[in-house]
């Protein structure tokens, strides 16, 4: 069968150090380097650029209608993984706007020409720079994408830290070698997957994950309204202490848990931070601003990590395109972060409640961080569908009576996912079992049942064998047989 080979490779290619650090590839890593020439080119936390705020906004503006776009025209573009004319222009766009923020400095009259290019083309290349990685940590399982993902935060933090040292003329090139070595780290980060777990060609179509999109919204509105009051001293949103510890929290909790890790205590821990951020601290003036800067960066991160999982776990469930979905990700929670902090400065301009409308800021910001974290636990679990329903599927670059090799696999995997919803939907199973059932089908072992939704040990089995008494079934093959899944074809196997 195909799942004990999937199994075993995976096992593989995450070996542990110390019998339970898992052992990230470098090229994983490339994410934060990519984070760490955002905060150094765009936020400035310790170079003083001359262009300000505005700079950055139009950076962000042209990251979010670059990133919609390519989400509405994926069909035809994406994906992105195998296109030197994704990687090339988003390198040269990149060191382009690192050329001209840095010039800017060196000729101060000119950054008011200056400052707009580099945000327009830096705004332009991060976006693509983004939705290669989106791709990337789309094609691995949630274990991975936890540890990779936390572990690179908390990496580009360590870059950040590093480059705080170097002179004036090494930071500038130095800043600009990064965006490449981050370009370089995805094409080696694709080129490690196994041709099968690579993006698919085919276009599977979903109906938006509305709460997803919704959950991460509420999140960064409530995070652009503290984002700037967040920052204690010089550090940046990728550099606060709290992002490194509520990353390498999250990276060693996986660790030392493994399968049975609780996703939910992520999220449980992350909201009292952040209330605690909000109202608490500021109440008893604990610590100053400091305590607060460290709850909100922490519980941010945790929240940030939590999202990653559940749009990657979609891309990596359903097939779907992660330009698409990492598009309106990436687009609609730059947008409310934006929102968040234009907020925030009308309620400082309006002095709303008194407090130079720091009381304003922190009731609203708390009321949309508990509304977040509802709509979280509405859902139950990470890998619930988060409101997508399978739409159709069309041969994305194919003319319709042709077909790519792989399109008839995809095409098997989306009809026994219809059949698998028929047949919970006959029998009353519950959503949990459902999502074990098409696991199940897809011929999945218990063990890797267990890894991908994140159960505890023995949990999986429970579930199997309450599925085998509703269908009135007593072996896998009765369930092959019940499903129609056919015998494995020489592709599959392969």
């Amino acid at each position: 069968m195909q799942a004990e080979p999937d199994e075993k490779s995976d096992d593989a290619r995450t070996s542990l150090l110390f019998g339970f650090i898992p052992v990230v590839p470098l090229a994983f890593l490339g994410l934060g380097i990519y984070r760490a020439w955002i905060e150094i080119a765009f936020v400035g936390s310790f170079v003083d650029f001359p262009f300000g705020a505005s700079a950055r906004d139009l950076f962000d503006a042209t990251m979010v209608v670059v990133s919609l776009v390519c989400a509405a025209f994926a069909k035809r573009i994406g994906p992105f993984f195998n296109k030197p004319g994704i990687y090339v222009p988003s390198g040269i766009l990149l060191v382009a706007s690192t050329v001209c923020v840095f010039a800017a400095c060196m000729r101060p009259e000119l950054a008011g020409l200056l400052a707009p290019i580099g945000a327009l083309t830096g705004g332009v290349g991060i976006a693509f720079l983004i939705l290669l990685w989106s791709e990337l940590y789309g094609c691995l399982n949630p274990m991975r994408v936890a540890s990779y993902y936390s572990l690179a935060i908390a990496a580009g933090a360590i870059v950040i830290y590093i480059y705080r040292g170097f002179a004036f003329p090494w930071l500038f090139v130095m800043t600009a070698l990064l965006p490449l070595v981050s370009l370089l780290c995805a094409r080696s980060g694709f080129d490690s997957l196994p041709k099968s777990e690579r993006p698919s060609t085919v276009w599977v179509q979903l109906s938006v994950p509305w709460k997803a999109i919704l959950l991460m919204a509420t999140y960064a509105f409530a995070y652009g309204m503290l984002e700037m009051a967040s920052y204690e001293g010089s550090f940046g949103p990728h550099s606060s202490p709290g992002t490194v510890v509520g990353a390498l929290a999250v990276f060693f909790g996986v660790a030392a848990r493994g399968k049975r890790f609780d996703f939910g205590l992520v999220y449980r821990v992350a909201l009292p931070l952040t209330v605690a951020a909000l109202l608490l601290l500021p109440s008893f003036n604990f610590m100053g601003g400091a305590a607060s800067s460290f709850c909100v960066s922490a519980g941010y991160t945790m929240q940030s990590i939590i999202i990653m999982l559940i749009v990657a776990n979609l891309c990596y469930r359903y097939g779907a395109s992660a330009i698409w979905l990492f598009g309106i990700e990436r687009g609609i929670r730059q947008i409310f972060m934006m929102l968040g902090r234009g907020v925030t400065d009308g309620a400082h301009a309006l002095n709303l409640l008194g407090g130079n409308g720091e009381v304003f800021i922190s009731i609203v910001s708390a009321i949309a961080v508990v509304a977040a974290t509802m709509i979280l636990m509405s859902e139950g679990e990470l890998s619930s569908s988060w409101g997508v329903k399978m739409v159709r599927r069309s041969d994305g670059q194919n003319e319709p009576n042709e077909k790519a090799p792989e399109v008839s696999i995809a095409e098997r995997k989306h009809e026994l996912a219809s059949r698998v919803a028929a047949t919970a939907r006959a029998y009353k199973l519950s959503a949990r079992e459902e999502e074990v059932l098409l696991l199940l089908a897809q011929r999945k072992t218990v063990g890797i049942i267990e890894r991908e939704l994140f159960i505890a040990n023995g949990t999986a089995k429970a579930h199997v064998r309450h599925i085998y008494q509703k269908l009135d079934i007593h072996t896998r093959q009765e369930l092959f047989d019940m499903l129609g899944v056919e015998t494995e074809s020489p592709a599959e196997k392969s």
